[in-house]
């Protein structure tokens, strides 16, 4: 995969990134897949059973267009969206920002999608049993009831995904961090895991967060039977940057941000006494980071950033490494590494 770099790097970063996923669409239903199955690295979480840990965060393929081309690259989850209930346009362009000096990326996207009801027409066609399908869902920038929003998307998107993922996190939409705090929280996820059904529902949460918030959240989380915590998503702080596009506005995703995912992973860790799965996310781009989440509390682990500069044979090297770790270390499966670093 030399070719990958030179090439979609002259392009705008937004436009690259397109071309990857119609590349990834066009390959996805016919293409040999890239990782073979590690029946050590399958696990159950949220009583959905993975086939490995390593999964694709949400934002790579917000509308659901590649599917089963992420599959074959050996993930074993592959989260579309944030898909909102109308389709919108997003931020102004540009709004992605490579910072290659920092393996990093800022983006002000703003849940850019064609809306939930086009994505779910894919997400019914894809080939399943590949792996598990997870749909997150947002609320529309100008909706007057966001709360409404999220119902409707966990009520449309639940006979259809694996799990639903309730993203409140993102800095790109106004006001909508203000969901992740008292009643307001409370409420929303009181609505949701009513509609849910017998689907999952995880919520995905900021790093910028306070003491106080984070176990607010988690007290809410366990009140509300939430079925995992995704932390986390991108950061507005910018922590050491070297690249000239590093005061751009935005959300920063990325190896910068992995000291403060790690932070957060332990500080939810701590606040939920254990009682909800983690997902760690945040400047993850190899088996050894994957490994020390997992050590650290995460029953999965998410990436995005790392596939920009690492390039689609990423997933099936992070295996590889993963399950050498757990050998080295004598465990039987990935899930009893599970927290052996925090206990």
């Amino acid at each position: 995969m030399a070719f990958y770099h030179p090439l979609l790097f002259r392009l705008d970063a937004e436009r690259a990134h397109g071309l990857t996923i119609a590349a990834l669409a066009a390959w996805g239903k016919a293409g040999t897949p890239l990782a073979p199955s590690v029946p050590r690295l399958a696990t159950t979480v949220a009583g959905i059973a993975f086939p490995n840990p390593v999964g694709l965060a949400a934002g790579v393929d917000k509308d659901g267009r590649a599917i089963d081309g992420f599959f074959g690259l050996g993930l074993g989850s592959v989260e579309i969206g944030t898909l909102t209930p109308l389709p919108q346009p997003g931020n102004p362009k540009p709004r992605i920002f490579r910072l290659p000096e920092d393996r990093a990326v800022i983006n002000r996207l703003g849940f850019n999608n064609g809306g939930l009801d086009a994505a779910l027409v894919r997400a019914k066609a894809y080939t399943r049993g590949k792996g598990v399908l997870g749909i997150n869902v947002g609320a529309n920038k100008d909706a007057s009831d966001r709360t409404a929003d999220y119902v409707h998307g966990v009520t449309r998107a639940a006979p259809h995904a694996d799990y639903i993922t309730i993203n409140i996190s993102s800095p790109n939409t106004p006001g909508l961090r203000d969901l992740q705090h008292g009643a307001a929280l409370r409420d929303l996820l009181a609505a949701c895991t009513g509609a849910k059904g017998t689907t999952p529902i995880f919520l995905k949460v900021a790093p910028d967060l306070e003491p106080a918030d984070i176990d607010d959240i988690a007290r809410a989380a366990i009140d509300n039977r939430i079925d995992a915590l995704i932390v986390n998503n991108t950061t507005i702080t910018r922590p050491g940057l070297r690249s000239g596009n590093a005061k751009e506005t935005g959300g920063l995703s990325g190896a910068p941000l992995a000291p403060l995912a790690r932070q957060r992973l332990a500080d939810f860790r701590k606040a939920t006494g254990a009682a909800i799965p983690l997902i760690s996310v945040g400047g993850i781009g190899s088996g050894a980071e994957a490994y020390a989440r997992i050590r650290a509390g995460a029953s999965l682990v998410q990436f995005y950033t790392a596939l920009v500069y690492e390039g689609p044979g990423l997933p099936a090297r992070m295996l590889r490494e993963l399950d050498a770790l757990l050998t080295r270390d004598g465990f039987a499966s990935v899930g009893d590494a599970v927290g052996v670093d925090a206990r």
